[in-house]
C-alpha cells in the first residue's frame, strides 16, 4: 500500500511539468487517470526510440514521466467526452491540468463547475504565469516554456561563464521545480481537507517557481542593490566552492569551512595558504590566486586520484556524465535506476527511479507508461471506476 493509494487523481496534463506532477503521486500510490486529447499527449511522438518509431507505441520522453498512469482519450468538445468526464469527477479526488489559464473554462470545466459535482475536489493547475484565481497579472494567458521561465526567472543570467552569453540550466528546471511545487501544494490539500472536508484550488506558476529557485540572486540584489550575474561555476560568497580540471576531467572543491581548508591544504602540501588565509573573508578576498593554486595541483592529478586523496576530509566528487551514473552502485542500491518494459519491443529501458524514501509506505515506481486510450475498459466502460489490472503499473500544452 502506497502513502497515498485511496487517492484517485485525473490527470489532464501534457508534456513534461504536469505528468512530471502526476507521476509523483503516482509513484506514491495515486492512482492516476491520464485523460489525453485526440491523438495523445504531445510528447508521444518525441524521441528516442530503442529500434523504429512506427512500431513502438512512443519515446523515451513520453516514458520518463508517465510510468504507472492509466490512460483514456475524450474529447472534451463532445457531449459524450464531456459527459465521461464529469462522471469521472464526481469519484475523483483530484483533478491536475497545465492549460492555459481560461482553457478549462471554455470546456464547462472550470474549478467552479467541477466542484457543484464533486464539492471535496481539490484542483491543482500547473501554469506559466499563474491563474487570476490566486493573483491576476498582464501575463496570464500567454504561451510558457521552461526557457521562458528559466529566462523571466533571473535563472539564465545566473548561470553560463562571466564572459559568456546567459545559459539555461541543463534539465527542464522551469517544469520539474514548478510540477515538484505542485505536488506539495497537492499533498498539503489533501492534508486540509482530511481535517475540514474542503476542497480547494491550488495553483503553481512557473515564473514563480523560477523567483523561488533563484532566491540566492533575490535577497543579494536587495542587500546590495546589484543584480548578480554570471560567475560560472563558483560561488558568490563562498571559496573554494567550485570546478577544478583534472588530467581526465574535472572535480568539484566545497571546502570553503574552515576545517575543509586546512585539509585541502594540507592534501597539497600547501600549509601556508591555510596560515596565510585562515578565515572565509580572507579567501573569498584572494579567489582569483588561491583558485591559481589549487589548478596548478589539481591538473597534475587524475579525478579518481582527487578523489582518493580528498574522500572523507574534503567535499569533492568527479564531474560525472551519465555513463558514469549508470556504472554507479550507489545508483542502484537507491532505486534510482528504474526499469520498464517498451512497447514495440522485447526490450526494457531505464528511466530515472524516485527520490523520495519513506519507511513504511516506500514509493513504488509503477511499470511503463500506457499505451493511448488502454484502460478505457476499466474506466468508462460501465461509467464507473473499477480496479486497475497490474499491466500499466499502479491500481490499473498546454503550457
Amino acid at each position: 500500500m502506497g502513502a497515498l493509494s485511496t487517492l484517485r487523481v485525473l490527470d489532464l496534463t501534457q508534456v513534461l511539468a504536469g505528468p512530471y506532477c502526476t507521476m509523483l503521486l503516482s509513484d506514491l500510490g495515486a492512482d492516476v487517470i491520464k485523460i489525453e486529447r485526440p491523438g495523445g499527449d504531445l510528447i508521444r511522438d518525441n524521441p528516442p526510440y530503442l529500434e523504429d518509431p512506427v512500431a513502438e507505441a512512443y519515446g523515451g520522453y513520453f516514458q520518463s514521466v508517465n510510468r504507472g498512469k492509466r490512460s483514456l482519450e475524450l474529447d472534451l468538445e463532445t457531449d459524450g467526452g464531456l459527459a465521461d468526464f464529469r462522471s469521472l469527477v464526481e469519484e475523483a479526488d483530484v483533478v491536475v491540468e497545465n492549460y492555459r489559464a481560461g482553457t478549462m473554462e471554455g470546456f464547462g470545466l472550470g474549478y467552479e463547475t467541477l466542484v457543484e459535482h464533486n464539492p471535496e475536489l481539490i484542483y491543482a493547475s500547473i501554469r506559466g504565469f499563474g491563474d487570476p484565481r490566486t493573483g491576476a497579472t498582464h501575463r496570464q494567458g500567454q504561451p510558457s516554456f521552461d526557457l521562458i521561465a528559466q529566462a523571466l526567472g533571473g535563472v539564465m543570467e545566473i548561470t553560463g561563464q562571466a564572459d559568456g552569453p546567459p545559459m539555461k540550466v541543463g534539465p527542464g528546471i522551469g517544469d520539474l521545480f514548478t510540477a515538484t511545487l505542485n505536488c506539495i501544494g497537492i499533498l498539503a490539500a489533501v492534508f486540509h481537507r482530511e481535517r475540514t472536508g474542503e476542497g480547494q484550488f491550488v495553483d503553481t506558476a512557473m515564473y514563480d517557481a523560477m523567483v523561488s529557485m533563484t532566491e540566492r540572486a533575490i535577497y543579494q540584489h536587495s542587500y546590495t542593490g546589484v543584480s548578480p550575474t554570471r560567475q560560472g561555476n563558483s560561488h558568490p560568497t563562498l571559496f573554494p566552492y567550485d570546478a577544478f580540471e583534472t588530467t581526465d576531467g574535472h572535480v568539484v572543491i566545497a571546502a570553503f569551512g574552515s576545517n575543509h581548508w586546512r585539509a585541502l591544504c594540507r592534501a597539497m602540501d600547501r600549509p601556508d595558504l591555510a596560515a596565510d588565509h585562515p578565515n572565509p573573508t580572507s579567501r573569498l578576498e584572494h579567489r582569483d590566486t588561491l583558485r591559481e593554486a589549487i589548478l596548478e595541483w589539481t591538473r597534475d592529478h587524475s579525478s579518481a586520484q582527487l578523489c582518493d586523496r580528498l574522500g572523507g576530509e574534503v567535499p569533492v566528487a568527479p564531474v560525472q556524465n551519465t555513463a558514469d551514473i549508470f556504472a554507479d552502485p550507489h545508483v542502484h542500491a537507491r532505486g534510482m535506476v528504474h526499469e520498464v518494459d517498451q512497447p514495440g519491443t522485447d526490450r526494457r529501458v531505464a528511466i530515472a527511479g524516485n527520490p523520495i524514501k519513506l519507511s513504511k509506505t516506500p514509493p513504488q515506481p509503477g511499470g511503463r507508461a500506457p499505451l493511448l486510450d488502454e484502460h478505457r475498459g476499466e474506466l468508462v466502460g460501465d461509467g464507473t471506476f473499477e480496479e486497475a489490472g497490474e499491466e500499466g503499473g499502479h491500481p490499473a500544452e498546454s503550457d
